[in-house]
């Protein structure tokens, strides 16, 4: 299987950086992050991965006090700038970055992506998100967010657009020659001139073809427009399925549709996220899973929500039954239909719903010893539900240190995963090469 890392520094639970053995290092040192990036290389993880979000979440209540107050995250550093430190402080491990395609241009995206991926060796992938919600958009001159639908036909578009600009120099364009005086081979750099709804551009890039040729593509959700842009240009699909018999409709559809449209299955891992609570025993994994759940907060999954539904949840009672809001909202549509479907049909309170939210954000738990931990993730692998995980630790670092210590090595005796890296660039490590 193949293993990525949420990369975050107190971990996705909402109760995590509560749990007193938490130790909440300064997410704006460079250590921070090294550390955990570091230890998810000693465990042979194909990539770890920076998500990002262009505004302080402030659609709760219209204020950002509940954000600020009851979640920590938002004084983070800029992913690229982040990466690049990363890159040069471990050696073979994936590094992937969040770049916003809707408040973005592809130019300066596919040279971010381009020199990154020089400096790393060939260790990059992008991850490109759509954004969320309007305060993204009044960080970039705009009073409301995009729709659905729109967002990703631009997605689509600046994709293609960042492709074709990656393109644009061949290998071995830099020659050097002093005998002839040809620094640059000319035939090997050409004009991009993509020509879109969204974006003109004449192009070339203005660096040299990337190791890998391009990074690797990084796409995260599970709506129809999202699946209609992934199935083309996806090579890791990051998904939200907290059932493994969803997850299994979602591979074998997703898979066929490659196929209908000319492309391998293989070309494309599908990675849901997974949180992973492990413990000496069953009892003592439940109980660690138990106490983190306490210690959540039902506002900080009342502002997570809305942010990411890109609606505010304060105009309802948090003590009545879910609202049907689903029509209503205008973010992540994909993940929220089975949420609010779920909440409505088990008579949940939206608290109760917020406060279940911020511990898992509808990713599965799996909470055990490391023995049924690994007993359940290759179930999920060998029944083709997926083709390996984005771990998403509960809390920083014991979650990911618990994981790696114990469940990795159980994973790697099974034959379940790799022991040693066997190549160098990223696509080598997921076995996904250039089309």
């Amino acid at each position: 299987m193949h293993l990525a890392l949420y990369l975050s520094d107190t971990g996705l639970h909402a109760g995590g950086w509560r749990h007193p053995a938490a130790e909440n290092p300064d997410p704006m040192r460079l250590d921070t992050w090294l550390t955990l990036v570091k230890k998810a290389e000693a465990a042979k993880f194909d990539f770890a991965f920076v998500a990002d979000k262009l505004s302080i979440d402030d659609i709760y209540g219209g204020d950002i006090a509940t954000t600020v107050q009851y979640r920590p995250g938002y004084a983070r550093p800029e992913p690229m700038a982040l990466l690049t430190a990363l890159a040069l402080g471990t050696e073979r491990i994936g590094l992937g970055g969040t770049l916003s395609t809707t408040y973005g241009e592809p130019f300066h995206a596919a040279r971010t992506l381009a020199t990154l991926d020089h400096f790393s060796h060939g260790r990059m992938a992008w991850n490109a998100v759509t954004s969320t919600n309007d305060g993204e958009a009044r960080n970039f001159s705009r009073m409301q967010h995009m729709g659905h639908a729109e967002r990703y036909r631009r997605a689509d578009e600046f994709i293609a657009a960042v492709h074709q600009l990656l393109a644009s120099w061949q290998p071995g364009a830099r020659v050097v020659d002093k005998a002839s005086g040809i620094y640059v081979d000319a035939s090997k750099v050409r004009y991009t001139r993509f020509n879109g709804e969204h974006f003109h551009i004449q192009g070339p890039l203005t660096v040299a073809a990337p190791p890998q040729g391009r990074p690797v593509q990084i796409l995260a959700g599970v709506s129809a427009d999202f699946k209609a842009v992934a199935m083309r240009v996806g090579e890791v699909i990051f998904t939200v399925h907290p059932e493994r018999e969803r997850a299994c409709a979602f591979y074998q559809q997703f898979k066929e549709d490659m196929v209908a449209i000319g492309r391998a299955p293989d070309a494309c891992k599908i990675l849901p996220g997974v949180m992973p609570i492990v413990g000496k025993t069953h009892r003592e994994a439940q109980e660690k899973r138990a106490r983190l759940d306490e210690l959540v907060d039902p506002l900080a999954g009342l502002s997570f929500m809305s942010a990411s539904m890109n609606y505010d949840l304060s105009q309802h009672d948090p003590d009545a039954l879910f609202p049907d809001i689903f029509d209503r909202i205008s973010g992540s549509k994909g993940r929220f239909e089975y949420v609010i479907a779920e909440a409505r049909r088990q008579g949940k309170t939206l608290a109760e719903v917020a406060k279940r939210y911020a511990a898992s954000a509808s990713f599965p738990v799996m909470a055990g010893t490391a023995e049924e931990i690994a007993d359940e993730m290759m179930a999920w692998v060998e029944s083709r539900a997926c083709d390996g995980f984005v771990l998403m630790p509960a809390d920083m670092p014991a979650s990911l240190n618990d994981f790696a210590d114990q469940v990795v090595p159980v994973l790697q005796a099974r034959g379940a995963f790799r022991k040693a890296y066997s190549g160098t660039t990223l696509r080598e490590h997921l076995n996904v090469p250039l089309e």
